[in-house]
């Protein structure tokens, strides 16, 4: 099957992504998540990945889908704002945009998943889309999907920093 054939190929990138100390037991870590995803897509061999991008990362999708073409992919980006469908359609409120009184966007996950299904990528790729978007994106994508990057506008899109001592996020 598909799960089998997905939970073999990550577990051979899992090893591959340690170098063995000689002479120890230790290991050391050499690969980073963008590489764990080319040699996955390459092991799987996939030849299109989709990349699924928040517009405030539309340079770091950019240069991922440099790094993908350099690795004989072809990459295929779709932006969050497709379709430019105003949030008061949503049923939002204009004290509920970012900027009341003016044409805000609504991001439009399941449209990307549908662009993407439609250039029949063989996997895709989450750069940044915002919670629940990121699942309703993965609920409509035909291919299978990862995230490289999550969103988090206060930590630099690193969340797992305020798990790291950062206290006052409980009195929050």
């Amino acid at each position: 099957s598909i799960d089998a054939r997905i939970a073999k190929v990550a577990a051979k990138v899992e090893g591959l992504c340690y170098d063995p100390i000689p002479g120890s037991d230790m290991v050391n870590a050499r690969w980073t998540r963008v590489e764990d995803t080319i040699a996955f897509g390459k092991l799987m061999g996939y030849t299109k990945i989709g990349i699924a991008t928040c517009i405030g990362l539309l340079d770091e999708s950019n240069k991922l889908a440099a790094i993908f073409k350099a690795q004989d992919f072809t990459p295929i980006s779709v932006c969050c704002k497709t379709g430019s469908i105003d949030k008061m359609e949503l049923g939002l409120e204009e004290k509920d945009k970012v900027r009341p009184d003016t044409f805000e966007p609504a991001c439009n996950p399941v449209a990307q998943a549908k662009l993407l299904n439609r250039a029949e990528t063989d996997m895709n790729v989450i750069v940044g889309l915002c919670v629940g978007h990121d699942i309703l994106f993965s609920k409509y994508s035909a291919a299978p999907v990862t995230t490289l990057v999550v969103k988090d506008r206060v930590a630099g899109h690193n969340p797992v920093s305020v798990l790291y001592g950062q206290n006052f996020y409980y009195k929050r």
